[in-house]
């Protein structure tokens, strides 16, 4: 990863900062996105001297996408790879809840990845190795109770990832899926205070795979929906 100019949308987050970190710590230079107005305390020092933040990012709205991926571009000289984190997730059962949900979840986990994919394209075609890695979701392949909308919306970003793997593959550029579990993050331990938190996917790993997918290494791998369960 060394040099290589790394977009990581959502990454105030548990997830987005732990992979903005390991990149770094790999000698990319990363840029920051977030809908959230600041980074957490030490996370911009922590990805470096170069680190590019750019928080109050809506994603949703492809005017404000395609602006802050410019920014990144105008910084660094060019993208050579997006890691779509960006997201929320909701647990709501269709009779106790409200059918806004499936479109507040479809803007938090499609729409934003969409839109920064759209904008980051012209920008990956001229890069020599270009890559996108999306957070898609294991629970999508086979939907709980209550993961109706979610899992709606997270198999919406894995056939986005097929779609455009297949419109790039002759461009260079790779697009690939990682498909968690659970992620061991503080808010999913409040949420569950019961489980075995070790069957988890710590953060840290999910990042190794991820970081793998946006290398130059990673050149034959496209279109994968990759499942990175843990042990759950």
């Amino acid at each position: 990863m060394s040099e290589r100019v790394v977009v990581v949308t959502g990454a105030f987050g548990a997830l987005g900062s732990a992979v903005a970190q390991a990149a770094a710590g790999q000698g990319a230079r990363v840029a920051l996105i977030d809908f959230a107005a600041a980074p957490p305390a030490g996370l911009a020092k922590a990805c470096g001297p170069d680190a590019f933040v750019q928080g109050g990012v809506d994603l949703t709205d492809p005017v404000a996408a395609k602006a802050a991926i410019d920014a990144v571009a105008a910084r660094f000289g060019g993208i050579d790879a997006l890691l779509n984190i960006a997201g929320g997730f909701r647990w709501e059962t269709l009779e106790g809840g409200s059918t806004d949900t499936f479109d507040l979840l479809y803007r938090m986990n499609v729409a934003t990845a969409v839109n920064a994919c759209r904008a980051a394209v012209p920008h990956l075609k001229r890069s020599a190795a270009g890559r996108i890695v999306n957070v898609g979701a294991n629970g999508a392949l086979k939907a709980a109770a209550g993961m109706g909308a979610y899992a709606a919306s997270k198999a919406g970003v894995h056939r986005l990832t097929e779609a455009l793997a297949e419109e790039l593959k002759a461009d260079g550029v790779t697009v690939n899926a990682v498909l968690p579990s659970i992620i061991d993050t503080p808010t999913n331990r409040a949420d569950m205070p019961g489980a075995d938190f070790s069957t988890w996917v710590a953060p840290s790993d999910l990042a190794a795979v991820m970081l793998f997918l946006a290398s130059e290494a990673a050149g034959a791998v496209t279109g994968a929906l990759t499942p990175v369960t843990g042990r759950v």
